[in-house]
């Protein structure tokens, strides 16, 4: 009879399977759906009210949370995701590693081309009366946040690596990144949802193009 250890042992040392998801496939073309919606209602580089509202409800918090904020949104930096390669190389998760760069480009590459075709200006030349914190530009284009296009795209990779409730903290992260760059007053509220849609269409690609580790129910 086998024991059961020696299974244990033969499981834990298999190869990684890698697989392409639908899930990945619905993450994109909801994400390409968010940034359309998102872009459409933006185009005419105004500010509705309900989004001017939210805007409001974030942007005059007490600035005693800049503090608390300011580092988490540093995730949202450029060079975010060649550390996430480095570590990903460091750990033999060369997938996603790769992942992490491509989605870097991409956010590059696709941030340019959406300010391209919606121009809208930062909350302080379109709402005024804008509280900005910290180095928040006061002018130039705002739809994408380009932050949100990172976090989101490096959230949907590394989410498929993680296991049970850490799967939850890329999203949580993103989200108070995105609640940051509302808070700062560098983004109106439909820029950083638009930021996440592209965020998730270009991580839900790059998945695509690498494959993903199986999960162990797949396995079953």
């Amino acid at each position: 009879m086998t024991s059961p250890h020696l299974l244990a042992r033969v499981r834990a040392t298999r190869p990684t399977v890698f697989v392409r998801r639908m899930a990945d496939v619905v993450t994109a073309a909801v994400g390409a759906g968010v940034l359309v919606a998102c872009g459409v209602v933006a185009s005419d580089g105004k500010v509705g009210a309900a989004e001017r509202a939210v805007f409001r409800a974030i942007n005059d918090l007490p600035g005693a949370l800049y503090p608390l904020v300011w580092p988490f949104m540093q995730l949202g930096n450029i060079v975010i995701g060649p550390l996430v390669a480095l570590v990903a190389a460091a750990l033999a998760r060369y997938r996603l590693a790769v992942a992490a760069l491509g989605v870097t480009v991409a956010k590059l590459v696709g941030e340019r081309i959406v300010k391209a075709a919606v121009e809208r200006q930062r909350p302080a030349a379109v709402i005024h009366d804008v509280t900005t914190r910290g180095d928040a530009p006061l002018r130039g284009q705002s739809f994408v946040s380009g932050h949100l296009v990172l976090v989101v795209a490096l959230a949907v990779l590394v989410t498929p690596y993680l296991a049970g409730r850490w799967k939850a903290v890329p999203w949580v992260l993103a989200v108070i990144v995105g609640f940051g760059r509302i808070y700062v007053g560098a983004h109106n509220p439909l820029d950083v949802l638009g930021g996440a849609g592209l965020g998730a269409l270009i991580g839900g690609l790059a998945n695509l193009a690498v494959g993903v580790p199986r999960t162990p129910t797949a396995d079953r």
